[in-house]
């Protein structure tokens, strides 16, 4: 069975893969940790705020729906693959960006966002260091190696 989340877009004649991007376990498990904090807050303040007797439940609530949540797309989430050619940036679902209509690499916390010339949107999620993949994707659009 073909793995959906790998880059399934045929090479042309001479292009490389020089590089590849895969989302990192710890940092998808940070990410998580650090969302269900949030949400566990977030719930205790919204029972505190209705005048709820038992606050702690929030707590537990958001932690439970971040947990259930994390657990059900860890698989998808760390299979996901991104390769970067002498050409395009190849992604999964036959998604293929030539880096020339990469216009803006933005960081967003562990995500490096591709923005392209016609405005659309890609992420390479819970990347374990995000500056670094955005330098070598930097440095293949102008030529280097990366």
């Amino acid at each position: 069975m073909k793995n959906r989340m790998l880059p399934d877009t045929p090479l042309v004649s001479g292009e490389e893969v020089l590089a590849s991007f895969r989302a990192d376990r710890a940092t998808y498990t940070r990410s998580n940790t650090w969302m269900a904090v949030l949400a566990m807050g977030g719930g205790m303040a919204v029972l505190w705020g209705l005048g709820n007797a038992h606050v702690w439940t929030g707590a537990v609530g958001g932690l439970l729906a971040v947990a259930v949540r994390a657990f059900y797309l860890m698989s998808e989430e760390l299979a996901v693959r991104w390769d970067l050619t002498d050409q395009r940036l190849l992604g999964p679902m036959q998604r293929a960006i030539r880096l020339d209509e990469i216009t803006r690499l933005n960081k967003l916390g562990n995500v490096v966002q591709v923005v392209t010339r016609g405005g659309d949107k890609h992420l390479l999620k819970y990347q374990a260091d995000p500056a670094e993949t955005i330098r070598r994707i930097k440095a293949v659009q102008l030529g280097e190696r990366p």
